[in-house]
């Protein structure tokens, strides 16, 4: 009888081990004309394990009738062997475990060959037979991975309340089991092994953590579809914490995905874990290893495949990193500016005095933050992190240091997003290195500097503009031509400001000064053009994604043909007639759209008064020509 019982465990071992081989193994090789012949031959085993399981455990028991058998299947009290791997506990929860180890499986098998309702349907059954020792060690890994499953299975069918409640019951089996209990427990291979084969204590607590790591991982997916995404970030932090804890993790994807949640963190202004999450992303990258040369990515496929995912990771968490100094340079600038858009100096001193103290509380933030990895690890990613603020800059020296870093990571993202293949990365990259000029400039005091500044940025994007084609990339071609055009007018008012000081301008001025107004003019114009239909009319109703631009864009090109210092009297009357033009059309369009009133009140109240004052102006000046004349 009991050489009977082994021959029997062996079989089932054997084809227990047989389904692992086919389903993790030997499915990556099945053919695209028959991309599950792997899992239907698990399948088919699955189904002889389940099937000599239950007759086993019916032909053990002393009950009459079929039901009380199958009652005792559940609740058990004949002691039963699982392998020398077992931890030890009652017969009923062994059995359940068993049984539920392989209804598991068979979810599994069929959710990933798209038969969703069938593997609902065995996931389901295998909590039916846990529920009585949901908490025994048994049975507590194969019930939380379960629960994984059907979160998974759900979050699939956009069901994510169904899908949250089951990982949120997962992860409180944890955290409840850990607190009773919190010995290494079950795993789903030790119901299936011979002697000598079963896993060790240490690998048992590692897969039992990992199955939690899960849990949290797939959590932090569901948080963020219901838009919780302080629940989701937190997870997502945990979740990468636990992954270098326990030494599993893929370093580019990991890299990623810490790079990725420090997009969450800068617009949430929290950059202390913003650059730490990116410190660490840089870092665990590079334990992926140097990208090949291009030579040897030319003799060989694979290291071909290997060059070109590193030099894409690695150029995507530049461009966060080129995010995180873009976002700390404009929200400093939110931070000191007056109602004007300039520096206050007295709000800048008041935060300077400030500064020591803040800087205690930031270290004392960073000891109560979550830190990534080992002890090695994270000295790699101090190092980095040094190179760097987190604080606010709060004056031209401290945010040139902050550009500079994002000006180098600009020159890395563009080595691998180049205008050749990558079109509209490229450009998104020039977009963010024109913004970090145009951030800098705000702390910068000189006029003339400031204003080389933007002509970078022209020099730039001007290029683009010109040779992108608007019949393909219109959305691309609007953004330069308003940013070519805010360009042009910010250096407009510079020089404005600079020729108040004069008591006389040069021609060389005058000159300099007209440039810049027809420029901002031209680019406005063509983004005003960009909206017009097949036809050539200016649209009736603007739509939403253009309604504030055009409106700002007719309003400033008003101004800028009332700036236009002409030669003659007739030209500034041609210029102001064009002006009031523009004035009146944002008057008018205002009138019958209340919610463009909304989106431009402050240019709104300006073209009102001018719309009033200049038909004056322009009376006064015909008059005072027809006198000359």
């Amino acid at each position: 009888m009991a050489a009977s019982a082994t021959s029997e465990l062996s079989s089932l071992c054997e084809k227990y081990s047989r389904v692992v081989t086919l389903s993790e193994v030997e499915s990556r090789k099945d053919p695209e004309t028959d991309p599950f012949r792997s899992k239907y031959k698990a399948r088919e085993l699955l189904k002889e394990i389940i099937c000599t399981l239950r007759n086993q455990y019916i032909g053990e028991d002393d009950g009459e009738s079929d039901q009380p058998q199958k009652d005792q299947i559940l609740e058990g009290s004949d002691s039963e062997g699982c392998g020398s791997g077992c931890v030890g506990g009652s017969p009923a929860a062994l059995r359940a475990a068993k049984l539920g180890v392989i209804e598991h499986l068979l979810g599994v098998n069929h959710v990933e060959t798209e038969e969703l309702s069938a593997g609902e349907e065995h996931l389901m059954n295998c909590l039916k037979l846990l529920d009585k020792y949901s908490m025994s060690r048994e049975n507590i890994s194969i019930n939380i991975q379960t629960r994984n499953q059907l979160g998974i299975l759900w979050a699939g069918r956009d069901e994510t309340e169904k899908a949250q409640g089951f990982l949120e019951t997962a992860e409180s089996l944890y955290i409840q089991y850990m607190k009773q209990d919190g010995q290494p427990p079950m795993d789903l291979s030790d119901f299936f092994v011979t002697e000598g084969e079963s896993v060790l204590d240490q690998e048992r607590t590692k897969r039992f953590e990992m199955a939690h790591t899960y849990t949290l991982y797939y959590l932090a997916q569901v948080y963020k579809n219901l838009e919780q995404y302080e629940k989701a970030g937190r997870y997502c932090h945990t979740t990468l914490q636990r992954q270098l804890e326990f030494n599993h993790f893929v370093p580019l994807e990991w890299a990623i995905n810490a790079a990725t949640l420090s997009q969450y963190y800068i617009t949430k202004s929290r950059y202390m874990e913003g650059r730490h999450c990116l410190a660490a992303a840089v870092v665990v990258a590079g334990l992926a290893g140097e990208v090949p040369s291009e030579a040897a990515a030319q003799e060989n496929e694979a290291e071909g495949e290997k060059r070109e995912q590193l030099r894409q990771k690695r150029a995507e968490i530049a461009r966060c990193w080129i995010k995180y100094c873009l976002n700390l340079l404009q929200d400093a600038k939110k931070l000191l500016e007056d109602n004007i858009g300039e520096l206050d100096v007295e709000r800048q001193a008041e935060l300077k005095a400030r500064r020591r103290q803040e800087d205690e509380e930031e270290e004392k933030g960073l000891k109560s933050a979550i830190l990534f990895g080992s002890r090695d690890i994270f000295d790699s990613i101090l190092a980095l992190e040094e190179k760097v603020s987190c604080a606010y800059p709060l004056d031209f020296e401290e945010a040139r240091a902050i550009f500079l870093v994002g000006q180098n990571y600009v020159t890395e993202a563009k080595e691998y997003f180049q205008m050749d293949g990558h079109v509209t990365d490229h450009i998104e990259v020039v977009q963010d290195h024109s913004a970090l000029f145009k951030a800098l400039s705000f702390f910068e005091e000189d006029y003339e500097r400031r204003c080389k500044m933007h002509k970078r940025r022209i020099d730039m994007l001007e290029p683009i503009c010109k040779d992108l084609n608007a019949q393909y990339y219109l959305l691309i071609c609007r953004q330069l031509q308003f940013e070519l055009a805010e360009t042009y007018y910010e250096m407009m008012d510079l020089k404005l400001a600079l020729a108040d000081k004069q008591d006389e301008l040069d021609a060389h001025t005058v000159k300099k000064f007209n440039h810049l107004c027809a420029a901002s003019i031209k680019y406005y114009k063509m983004f005003l053009d960009s909206i017009r239909t097949a036809d050539g009319k200016f649209p009736e109703k603007l739509e939403d994604d253009v309604l504030r631009p055009a409106l700002v864009a007719k309003f400033r090109v008003a101004r800028l043909y009332g700036r236009i210092i002409c030669p003659d009297g007739a030209t500034q009357l041609e210029n102001l007639d064009k002006s009031l033009e523009c004035y009146r059309f944002v008057v008018d369009y205002c009138e019958q759209d209340t919610e463009a009133k909304k989106a431009v009140e402050t240019e709104l109240e300006l073209s009102e008064e001018m719309a009033g004052l200049l038909p004056i102006k322009i009376e006064r000046l015909r008059a005072k020509q027809a006198a000359l004349n």
